[in-house]
């Protein structure tokens, strides 16, 4: 057995059931003799994206790998591994390499070298014996600690090379590890929260990670504490719960808005706690109890008053236990659940008029409202793409299952909406998978929708088409006047279905509804759908190209 076959072999070991894969590698004919199935993507970006997707949507349970050739393959998939990194996403790369004889010699590249500022961790297996001892560490940073992309670079001559058959004999696949904080510093954090004047949970992209839906839920109502979910934590707390705030990215809730100015006490929970401009900042001068299972995120960006490092789920066990020695085991009521009520009724009352509008050209909140209405959410996967569709989305769309909403964006790359949904879909073949984006985000990635239908993975992807890039870029209005640099064109319905999917055109917004049922109904029966949503049709006429 040579080095890609062990590779291969060890992958089945881990349980692997999905690579994603392009353009060349011998990698990929060993895994198919394994049995482990691929899907061939238009470019390496997408490719990486949906392994991406595949371990968003799976939350530690399975592993999106991902497999491209060395030298220009490798190079290309940059974006993607940044994206994941950024978001500490666990996904495992396996690109080829150059011969260990040039390895360092320019103009070879060495993914395991390049890809270390944006990777988890990295290593190339420089010696056939030592196959078995990467791919365990390999699968142990996977497991274990905080997430990111980890490289397992396969140098050519490596790759070929015989490998000793106690490598394989001798493999044993490694376990998670948890990680507790001191049960002394969780009674801590239980008594500032119990004395505060206005408490708030904060509650990341680690709960999901976690499986501590339950647990947050349960503290919460002991503790009777609203709870604000970051981007990436969308989903990990019920949206239609009365302690629930919503979620925020640049754009949020009322009752979040609210809440995170007025709160004395914070909770952050399965969170970096990170200031980013795709997130909603933290106001000065609040006591701060931070977990995380990664301890450079602890004091990273803000002051920890309490520092739990350790597991999500473990940490809220402990804080059950002494939450309800303080208070009691029925818990308590301090009625924020009605506050929570009146202002989100005075906010959505003052938002009614846009996610309900017949306005035409149809406005983007009544494609975002009737996605919220028209979806069933326990059955179902959503999510945004970059730029406005993001921060449209985020606050109106209320996530009720967790794992039902994927928020993402810490670096925020246009088109990551399709791959990472065919990611998702293959992870979570029986739910219906959504995607929300702009006309922009769309010539990104629109060739990976033939990869969905090749795939057999239907998804439904809705394009916001105005004709133009809204956000991007903000300014230049001589460029616009002269050159029409934010125009955009395109019959995108027609481009699906000439790439053997369902295309349908929505230009009034009654037809809105009717087209998410048919959409659903395809997906059901096997085809991939595309909306095309004409948002506005003035701007269709371009004068340039």
């Amino acid at each position: 057995m040579n080095g890609i076959e062990a590779v291969a072999r060890i992958l089945k070991l881990e349980g692997v059931e999905w690579v994603s894969c392009f353009p060349s590698n011998n990698l990929i004919e060993a895994i198919a003799q394994e049995g482990i199935r691929l899907t061939m993507f238009r470019q390496e970006r997408g490719a990486i994206m949906a392994a991406d997707g595949y371990s968003r949507s799976s939350h530690r349970k399975k592993f999106g790998v991902n497999v491209t050739q060395g030298g220009p393959g490798a190079e290309n998939g940059m974006g993607g591994i940044a994206q994941a990194y950024a978001d500490n996403i666990p996904i495992l790369l396996i690109p080829g390499g150059p011969p260990l004889a040039s390895w360092s010699v320019k103009p070879n590249f060495s993914p395991s070298r390049v890809y270390a500022p944006i990777s988890k961790q990295t290593e190339a297996i420089f010696s056939s014996g030592q196959v078995g001892n990467v791919m365990r560490r390999a699968f142990h940073a996977l497991r274990n600690g905080t997430g990111g992309p980890v490289t397992v670079e396969t140098p050519a001559d490596i790759a070929a090379a015989e490998v000793p058959s106690e490598v394989l004999e001798n493999y044993n696949p490694p376990k998670r590890s948890i990680t507790s904080p001191s049960r002394s510093d969780v009674k801590e954090a239980v008594k500032l929260l119990v004395n505060a004047k206005r408490p708030v949970i904060w509650a990341g992209g680690g709960v999901l990670f976690g499986d501590a839906t339950a647990e947050l839920k349960q503290f919460a109502e002991l503790a009777d504490v609203p709870v604000f979910t970051t981007m990436q934590g969308k989903s990990a707390f019920p949206e239609d719960h009365p302690l629930s705030l919503g979620a925020g990215s640049g754009a949020t809730t009322l009752p979040a808005y609210k809440w995170l100015q007025e709160s004395d006490v914070l909770f952050g929970l399965g969170t970096s706690l990170s200031h980013t401009g795709y997130g909603q900042p933290i106001p000065p001068g609040k006591v701060i109890i931070h977990n995380s299972d990664n301890i450079t995120d602890i004091n990273k960006d803000e002051a920890a008053d309490v520092a739990l490092y350790g597991d999500v789920k473990a940490t809220l066990e402990i804080a059950i236990d002494e939450l309800k020695a303080a208070i009691g085991e029925e818990g308590r009521k301090t009625g924020v659940a009605s506050e929570i009520a009146e202002v989100r009724k005075q906010w959505m009352a003052e938002w009614h008029s846009m996610l309900d509008s017949d306005d035409v050209p149809i406005n983007t909140y009544r494609v975002v409202g009737e996605i919220d209405r028209c979806l069933d959410k326990t059955n179902s996967i959503v999510t945004h793409d970059a730029g406005a569709p993001r921060d449209s989305i985020i606050p109106f769309y209320h996530a009720t299952t967790p794992g039902g909403y994927i928020g993402w964006g810490k670096t925020t790359h246009l088109g990551f909406g399709i791959p990472l949904m065919i990611g998702a879909k293959l992870a979570n073949p029986d739910k219906f998978c959504l995607n929300l984006m702009g006309d922009g985000a769309y010539g990104m990635s629109a060739m990976d929708l033939e990869t969905s239908v090749r795939a057999g993975a239907p998804i439904t992807t809705v394009v916001l088409n105005n004709g133009g890039m809204a956000t991007y870029p903000g300014g230049y209005p001589t460029a616009r006047e002269l050159y029409g640099v934010t125009e955009l064109t395109g019959n995108y319905a027609s481009q699906a279905q000439n790439m053997g999917a369902v295309g349908i055109t929505v230009e009034d917004p009654a037809e809105m509804a009717v087209a998410l049922a048919a959409a659903q109904r395809h997906n059901a029966e096997g085809n991939t759908v595309l909306i095309d949503v004409h948002s506005n049709l003035e701007s269709k006429k371009s004068r340039f190209g």
